[in-house]
C-alpha cells in the first residue's frame, strides 16, 4: 500500500554504531552475505553501507573512540522518498525536530561516489529519522 502523504517513500537503511567495526563488517559480509555498497570516514569514524538485497541497507559506523559500548548502538533508521524538502517539511508540520534541514551533500566514498538529497529529524517519541534521495551514484574507477 502506498503512502498518500509522502508519495514515493519507502525504507532506505537503518544505522547502527559498534564497538568491533571490522568484526562486524566481517559478520555482514562473510557470514550474512550483505554486499558493501560505499564506504567513508568522517574524522575518526569508519562509516559503509552494505545492500541487504531488498533494497534496503545497513550503515555501520565505527565509534571513532575508545568510548565503552557492551551493544550496538541505533543511529537513525532512514526512508528514501522522492522529494527530501516535502518529506521534512511534512514531519516538522506533523510535530518533529529539525536535526539538520534538506541539503544537496556529495560523500567522498568508494567503490561509490555518492551524492545525496538529505535531511534528519527527531520524532516527538525522539526517534531520529532520516529522509534521503540518491542524486548521483557513480562507480570510481579502479
Amino acid at each position: 500500500m502506498a503512502n498518500d502523504r509522502i508519495p514515493g517513500m519507502g525504507f532506505h537503511h537503518i544505522a547502527l554504531s559498534v564497538k568491533d567495526f571490522e568484526k562486524e563488517r566481517r559478520f555482514l559480509t562473510e557470514g550474512l552475505g550483505l554486499k558493501p555498497y560505499a564506504a567513508w570516514n568522517k574524522g575518526e569514524k569508519q562509516i559503509e553501507l552494505f545492500e541487504i538485497g531488498s533494497g534496503g541497507m545497513i550503515e555501520l559506523f565505527s565509534l571513532g573512540s575508545d568510548e565503552e559500548q557492551a551493544n550496538a548502538r541505533y543511529i537513525h533508521f532512514a526512508f528514501h522518498v522522492e522529494d527530501v524538502e516535502a518529506a521534512y517539511n511534512r514531519a516538522m508540520e506533523a510535530g518533529a525536530e529539525s536535526i539538520m534541514e534538506p541539503a544537496v551533500r556529495p560523500v567522498p566514498s568508494a567503490p561509490v561516489a555518492l551524492t545525496l538529497n538529505c535531511a534528519f529529524v527527531r520524532s516527538p517519541g525522539g526517534a531520529e529519522m532520516e529522509f534521503i534521495r540518491i542524486l548521483e551514484a557513480n562507480p570510481l574507477e579502479v
